[in-house]
């Protein structure tokens, strides 16, 4: 079954200059980083050592901030600039791995982070892959 993202460009009246399932499933791989993300931030507020979490928190808010925008930039198509999806997808590129790792050192003690670590790193495989295409 399609994604909502994946019907909705399916709906797009005029082509799009990149691949339509590419494109689908790294706007889904954001969307679900940016959520990964916002809920393990509050999760780490949410334990008992917030304090040792404090910069997870910052990490998990800067990435979900940066996928959300991520998202809604590739989701439109009219006067479709390649240099603007690039250069938000660079910006990912630099949020990733950084919350990945934060998150991958607490992911022992803290379910919330592993789903987080894992979440990032699977929007950074759909990203590149989309990125690698565009022209």
């Amino acid at each position: 079954m399609a994604s909502i993202t994946r019907s909705m460009l399916e709906t797009y009246p005029k082509s799009i200059n990149l691949d339509r399932s590419k494109l689908a499933a790294a706007i889904d791989a954001l969307n679900d980083c940016a959520q990964a993300c916002t809920a393990c931030a509050d999760a780490c507020l949410s334990e008992d050592m917030v304090a040792e979490l404090a910069k997870c928190v910052r990490t998990n808010l800067d990435c979900a901030d940066i996928c959300a925008t991520t998202a809604r930039v590739l989701s439109r198509h009219t006067g479709y600039d390649a240099n603007i999806s690039r250069t938000v997808l660079d910006a990912c590129a630099m949020a990733w791995p950084s919350c990945a790792d934060e998150c991958a050192g607490h992911a022992d003690r803290h379910e919330h982070c592993r789903i987080c670590a894992d979440a990032c790193r699977a929007c950074e495989r759909a990203c590149r892959d989309l990125l690698a295409t565009i022209g």
